[in-house]
């Protein structure tokens, strides 16, 4: 039997509706660089099996993510949206967009109750993604 540590305690506490998102891309290395460059981030790159990915970063036991390459992975701008944190500011984001080589399709959107706002865009792969920014 496996002793549980204190990381597997947090991971099996955890109570968040999602728990990891993969965001499908035919072209990795485009998509990593449009992701870097709009989010203003690093990415690493893995290797899962067969499957390839580009991980962002975030700190555990919190929600993580990637973009994904693989068989069965198909880009799409339909079906679920996953949103991205853009920071402190939407504007600064929105005006990377178009310069990696995406588009906007919902420009930024007031949320009510000082919950931020958030957009709609299309990465390089025909993925359409969403932006939650706090302003």
């Amino acid at each position: 039997m496996q002793r549980r540590t204190p990381a597997m305690e947090n991971v099996m506490e955890k109570k968040d509706a999602i728990s990891w998102f993969e965001i499908p891309a035919t072209d990795l290395g485009r998509a990593m660089r449009f992701y870097e460059a709009v989010l203003e981030i690093e990415m690493k790159r893995e290797q899962m099996g067969p499957q390839e990915m580009a991980v962002f970063s975030y700190q555990a036991p919190g929600v993580g993510g990637c973009i994904a390459r693989g068989e069965g992975f198909r880009p799409s701008q339909h079906g679920n949206l996953v949103y991205l944190f853009a920071g402190p500011s939407m504007k600064s984001v929105l005006g990377r967009v178009e310069r990696a080589g995406g588009t906007i399709a919902l420009g930024r959107t007031e949320l009510p109750d000082n919950l931020g706002c958030y957009a709609h865009i299309i990465d390089t792969e025909g993925n359409k993604v969403g932006l939650h920014a706090l302003a």
